[in-house]
């Protein structure tokens, strides 16, 4: 039997002109995951990311730190089916028709930073609505297109592999709570309740053998709580 760890990216930068660059904080956890992975004398066959830079940041700077430990480290593989779907586009494409009964969302959403419980409420909903498909915009990415690249991304994967290999895909919560979701059936709008509780550099680990996977575990993030300083346990 093989193992796939689907691990979140560390902190971005949240409310930045440009989120897509891990915060100094995200750096750390990264650099804080891979000494953990090298303790463990945890070697991976393959990694991959998205194309994302916070997912590939978060990669190279874990993998350095288990190369430093003395694991192998196999070179970093790119495919975009485990990107994270494009947020600003479906809040631009669903909020207009929200604000009626929203109306401080503008304000929010122009300061996320400034109030992080308002903005949660009003991008759950926003998520809420997008995931029921009754709402697509023409042009925008939908949660069922979103889905299908995550599904052919893992079958693509599982296709791939070896028994007994260790995968490691350095990814998003998003991507994450739509493997959740394929591979253990729970309701979309369940599975992004617990999308909301995913920790920056957390692992999910999938069992998988003979091209079939199963979730042996989600969001562990014990590397961080080893070392007492929970400003390190971050969600965004």
């Amino acid at each position: 039997m093989g193992s796939i760890y689907l691990i979140r990216h560390g902190q971005a930068s949240f409310g930045a002109d440009d989120y897509d660059v891990l915060s100094p904080t995200g750096i750390r956890q990264a650099e804080i995951l891979g000494e953990h992975l090298g303790h463990l004398g945890l070697s991976f066959d393959r990694c991959l990311a998205g194309t994302l830079r916070r997912q590939q940041h978060t990669a190279t700077s874990a993998l350095q730190r288990c190369v430093a430990a003395g694991l192998p480290a196999p070179e970093l593989e790119i495919d975009a089916a485990f990107n994270e779907f494009d947020a600003e586009a479906v809040i631009r494409g669903l909020i207009p028709a929200m604000l009626a009964d929203e109306p401080d969302a503008m304000r929010i959403l122009r300061n996320p930073k400034d109030d992080r419980a308002a903005f949660q409420h009003l991008f759950a909903r926003i998520i809420r609505r997008w995931i029921t498909g009754e709402y697509d915009q023409p042009g925008h990415e939908t949660w069922q297109g979103f889905l299908d690249n995550v599904r052919g991304g893992l079958e693509r994967l599982l296709a791939q592999t070896e028994r007994q290999q260790n995968i490691a895909i350095f990814t998003s919560g998003g991507t994450i709570t739509a493997a959740i979701h394929l591979l253990t059936g729970v309701p979309a709008d369940k599975a992004f309740e617990l999308n909301w509780q995913i920790v920056n550099t957390s692992l999910s680990r999938l069992h998988f053998r003979n091209g079939e996977a199963t979730l042996a575990s989600f969001n562990s993030r014990v590397h961080l709580e080893l070392l007492k300083a929970p400003e390190l346990i971050t969600y965004r």
